[in-house]
């Protein structure tokens, strides 16, 4: 096993003379600092920085980076996701500028999965829960560097850019920046990252030849870093980022690799450090103001409806007034969808011509003429959002990526980022609306602006009435799809998928196949689990209660008549058993009848489902469930355990 010519591997020193010079000590600091500072700057020069440089205000680097890079960029082992193959870039860069402005840089990574890489597998089932864990993680290794001043942390997508903000959501009084780590590229000639995950259930009907699934498989992610090229959770959390004033203006949707993306961490570094200087904390950026701001954002572009979860989660590490349903039934109301990009359209853009039409503070000019922000919130740039718009207004900055927009595609910005009126003209409607019914009496979720509109009625209201497709698993349901078990006028069901059967997997595997079939426009989804970002179509998630909580959705047969009606411009809807197609009942009646039906058959936690899932979904369902955030309440988590603890106490005692 050992074998090998090399007379060196014995040449094995037993001392070393170690780092010239001394280190910078005081009286006061022998005296007064714990073991564990003095200790730090011994490790510090043992890792080769100069002693004479070891007290510089010390900053943490926390990212998503994974993968190795050769020096010349080729992949020596593979990340999860393109979104880890050039974040590394970004730290050097930031790290280079802290240490040329006097700071001690420090570096940690907390790598994140691929969701793109399990939809449809078991892998999935710790897609929502990584986001608490990796934010834990996050949180300990800040506080596990007791000499750091300030906190950079630079995500790319789906569940690491969330638990980046999580955790630095919790850093209350010291400073912190988001850095988001950018978009990848779309191919000259090809698919898009989110319109080729469907290559599989195109083949199976005969709409696409292997040859073109071959091609267009291999050539989506056209560049080797960024996020997904549509407004999916990572592309969408940019956004959220960079509206809670979080991130530096003009930071979202970056396209990977490029000077523009690597001068940001320059930039965000010189402004992590002027924080540190003014005095300037996260709790002073991150605000029930900001959080306002950020909601409104997210209807402006139609974000995935992931960030439902993300959002509150952050306004609970925060400290903040965490949102409720109806405070985001207020605000899809009020706020306009500005943006025609992928997936909603109604032209697929991808992210990139949004990021040089503009970005963020491009549609909030819009936003704040209609007097819909807190303008009074103060960013990471030390500046009032006000004062940030008022410099983008007239900056070159804006006036150069514009022009670059039009001159590299020939695209108008402003077919891109639209003003109030265009967006009207051209039928877009605010992002999210609420349905309840029989079937989600506690509520459910639809991105009802990404329905095809050729399926509205003409009052923008759709309609749809047709018999259950009843499923289990989300492996059935996609064989379903695949060998022409769905038709057109079903609604596929798919129950115990919510956060004690999966772990609230996405199920875009399901909604991505339904986009792109030619006649998935004419089948409805219902389900427990949720969607991915780019997922569009009437498909109706988060149901509650889940079926494993006992919800109506688990009680529904195949053949059971489902009456779905949203209202696009009011932002209403149901989703109600009505029946079967011998017999027709009202929604009331339809609710006796389901109260009264045992659960469906097979109707259990997927037998794949991981411990650590378990006790994910049992602690986030006693802090308040999906609809809480997905979070860790701890205080309400104590409580119930010592309630348990008394009362299995009693129990003892009794017996």
């Amino acid at each position: 096993m050992f074998q090998s010519s090399r007379e060196d591997l014995y040449h094995i020193p037993t001392q070393a003379k170690g780092p010239e010079g001394k280190l910078p000590l005081t009286p006061e600091m022998l005296r007064t600092w714990a073991s564990g500072d003095l200790f730090g700057l011994t490790q510090s020069v043992g890792m080769g920085w100069e002693p004479s440089r070891v007290l510089g205000r010390h900053v943490l680097m926390l990212s998503t980076l994974g993968g190795v890079r050769d020096d010349d960029g080729v992949p020596i082992a593979l990340g999860y996701h393109t979104g880890h193959r050039e974040i590394g870039l970004l730290l050097r860069a930031a790290a280079q500028e802290f240490r040329r402005l006097g700071a001690v840089p420090h570096a940690a990574y907390v790598s994140d999965p691929c969701d793109g890489r399990s939809q449809g597998t078991a892998g999935m089932f710790d897609s929502l829960p990584y986001r608490n864990d990796a934010a834990m993680v996050m949180r300990r290794l800040i506080r596990s560097l007791p000499t750091r001043k300030a906190v950079m942390g630079v995500a790319t997508c789906d569940k690491g850019l969330p638990a980046t903000m999580l955790a630095l959501a919790s850093l209350r009084e010291l400073p912190g920046i988001l850095v988001p780590g950018g978009v990848t590229l779309p191919a000259e000639d090809g698919e898009d990252a989110g319109k080729v995950q469907t290559i599989g259930a195109r083949y199976a009907h005969g709409e696409i030849s292997l040859e073109y699934a071959s091609e267009v498989a291999c050539k989506a992610c056209a560049t080797p870093g960024g996020g997904c090229q549509f407004l999916g959770t990572a592309a969408t959390a940019q956004v959220v980022a960079e509206a809670l004033g979080m991130a530096l203006p003009h930071s979202a949707l970056i396209p990977s690799g490029q000077p523009i993306w690597s001068e940001l961490a320059v930039h965000s570094a010189r402004a992590l450090l002027r924080n540190l200087q003014q005095g300037i904390g996260v709790q002073d950026v991150l605000t029930n103001q900001s959080l306002h701001n950020a909601m409104v954002l997210h209807a402006a572009f139609g974000g995935s409806t992931n960030l439902l979860l993300h959002i509150p989660a952050i306004a609970h590490a925060a400290k903040l007034k965490v949102p409720s349903v109806s405070d985001w039934q207020d605000i899809n109301r009020s706020v306009p969808r500005l943006v025609s990009v992928l997936p909603n359209g109604p032209i697929p853009h991808p992210t990139v011509r949004a990021f040089l039409a503009g970005g963020v503070p491009e549609v909030m000019l819009h936003l704040r003429k209609l007097g819909l922000l807190n303008t009074d919130a103060l960013t990471v740039t030390g500046y009032t959002l006000d004062e940030v718009l008022n410099w983008w207004a007239d900056s070159d900055r804006r006036y150069r990526v514009r022009k670059r927009l039009l001159e590299a595609d020939g695209v108008n910005p402003d077919d891109v980022i639209l003003r109030p009126e265009a967006a009207r003209e051209r039928g877009l409607t605010s992002t999210v609306t609420f349905p309840t019914g029989n079937l989600a009496p506690d509520g459910a979720v639809i991105k009802s602006t990404a329905i095809d509109r050729s399926v509205l009625d003409a009052d923008s209201v759709y309609r749809h009435t047709g018999p259950a497709k009843v499923y289990t698993t989300e492996r059935d349901a996609i064989a379903a799809i695949k060998a022409g078990d769905i038709a057109p006028g079903d609604v596929l069901v798919l129950i115990g998928r919510g956060p004690s059967g999966t772990g609230m997997e996405e199920t875009y595997q399901l909604t991505s196949a339904l986009k792109h079939l030619s006649f998935g426009k004419q089948v409805a989804l219902v389900t427990d689990a949720r969607f991915s970002g780019v997922s569009t179509g009437a498909c109706i998630g988060h149901v509650g209660p889940e079926a494993l909580a006992g919800g109506p959705i688990g009680r529904l047969q195949s053949g059971d008549l489902i009456q779905i009606v949203i209202d696009c411009k009011n932002l209403t809807g149901s989703v109600d058993f009505v029946g079967n197609k011998e017999h027709r009942l009202t929604p009331a009646e339809g609710r006796e009848i389901l109260l009264a039906r045992p659960a469906a058959k097979g109707l259990a936690p997927d037998p794949d489902l991981p411990d650590d899932t378990r006790l994910w979904a049992a602690l986030q369902s006693v802090s308040g469930g999906a609809w809480a955030g997905a979070v860790y309440d701890v205080d309400r988590i104590i409580e119930v355990i010592e309630a348990g603890k008394q009362a299995l106490a009693r129990q003892t005692a009794d017996s």
